[in-house]
């Protein structure tokens, strides 16, 4: 760890401090000891042992993925925290929130404090484990929720599978009240998804797939909705896909339930028009929808009734990903092409500059209560800078994830994060 440095010329966007500004920023120990916006420079080049120039380069707050798939303990076939966080630092993640789908499940403490101590020695950078809702995600008994928090854990779900008892559902959402934890909910009815693999209509009839209808994740939205209504817990929606959801919840927020959402880049960049030649890189649950659905979310991005854009990386094996479309798991590698497919909505004017960070970096540390996502002296020195100008061709064998499945191979995408810095150390991205 470098003791000093010092980041000058830098565009700096920082939405917790209204900084849309050149400037430069002083780390010491780790930490942001200042941040200047000014023309001049009020600190010498030779008074730090390194000076990075930023100069044409934006210089953001650290990004933060409360979404994200590591497969350590259990699939490391799949993905393991050392190379998944390598992941995220490549895509300008300082923080990642792995899910607790693993093998064993993270539903006690002894999972989670494994998970943090295994990131300790081999992460390269922050992460905020979530803890099962259900002992196994079996969804039949709360698993151990307040110790899961005293060890580490920022939120509960069970991703990967939903909760269909409403009655644990209640006593969950009870408890996120008490803990003040949100509950992410993976909105789905499974007996309506009936093992459905792609999104239903008329291009799942010409494939001859099963298709998962819309209602399959509008009817679990609304249901959560009321959940929370009726106890006062704090509610997250899990990948949002559906102009239902969106409505849903744009209600349940006028009407002042505490709801937040997020949705993830291929559900604003990609249908499912991408599944056909039965592309199992593009096979993901929730479904890649329609182009209506796409525009419902990007309006819900606009509006702000989608709170935040996480990746919901799922890595997968090679070997997997090439059986039967109906055999194939589900999920998308996500952390190396998030940032390059969310500054497409800034280049639409879907979104402000300000406004894709506080939904990449601000809005997830609010809502897990993690104090991350600024650049205000004292904080943590997790700094993301991005060349805005330039492109790359997407190639899934460069990733650092062992995950290779992406249905944006070959894109040619603008915007590319060139260093991230994170707990003191600065990684320069090739």
């Amino acid at each position: 760890m470098l003791k000093q440095f010092f980041i000058k010329n830098g565009h700096i966007v920082d939405p917790s401090q209204g900084i849309n500004s050149t400037g430069e920023i002083f780390i010491e120990n780790g930490k942001i000891k200042s941040v200047k916006v000014s023309k001049s420079q009020s600190v010498k080049d030779s008074d730090t042992k390194k000076v990075i120039d930023a100069e044409g380069l934006y210089v953001f707050p650290g990004f933060v993925d409360m979404h994200t798939h590591l497969r350590e303990p259990g699939f490391q076939h799949k993905e393991t925290i050392r190379t998944g966080t390598l992941a995220a630092i490549k895509g300008g993640f300082t923080s990642v929130c792995p899910m607790p789908n693993t093998n064993p499940v993270n539903d006690n403490e002894a999972v989670t404090e494994f998970i943090l101590r295994k990131n300790y020695s081999e992460g390269s950078c922050y992460i905020f484990p979530i803890g099962a809702v259900t002992k196994g995600q079996r969804g039949e008994e709360l698993a151990e929720m307040w110790m899961m928090k005293k060890a580490g854990c920022v939120a509960f779900s069970d991703d990967g599978m939903p909760v269909m008892n409403s009655l644990i559902m209640r006593r969950a959402l009870g408890y996120s009240k008490i803990f003040d934890v949100p509950i992410i909910s993976h909105c789905e009815d499974i007996n309506l998804s009936d093992k459905g693999v792609m999104n239903e209509g008329k291009l799942s009839t010409l494939l001859g797939l099963k298709g998962v209808p819309c209602a399959s994740e509008d009817i679990m939205v609304a249901r959560d909705i009321m959940l929370s209504e009726l106890t006062g817990g704090r509610l997250h929606i899990a990948h949002v896909s559906t102009k239902g959801s969106v409505r849903l919840i744009r209600d349940a927020k006028e009407r002042g339930i505490r709801v937040t959402a997020e949705t993830c880049p291929h559900y604003f960049s990609i249908t499912e028009a991408a599944v056909k030649d039965y592309n199992t890189n593009a096979k993901v649950n929730p479904p890649l929808r329609r182009d209506e659905d796409i525009e419902a979310i990007k309006e819900a991005l606009k509006d702000g009734t989608i709170d935040v854009i996480a990746t919901d990386h799922a890595p997968h094996h090679t070997d997997e990903k090439m059986l039967e479309f109906d055999r194939a798991p589900s999920g998308i590698s996500g952390l190396e092409t998030a940032l390059g497919l969310s500054l497409r909505l800034v280049e639409e004017g879907i979104l402000t500059i300000e406004g894709l960070i506080g939904k990449i970096s601000l809005n997830p540390s609010k809502i897990l209560g993690l104090e991350k996502g600024t650049l205000k002296a004292g904080a943590d020195a997790d700094i993301t800078i991005v060349d805005m100008k330039k492109e790359h061709k997407v190639e899934a064998e460069r990733f650092e994830s062992m995950g290779k499945n992406t249905p944006f191979e070959g894109w040619v995408l603008k915007g590319r994060t060139v260093m991230t810095i994170c707990k003191g150390n600065i990684f320069e991205i090739s």
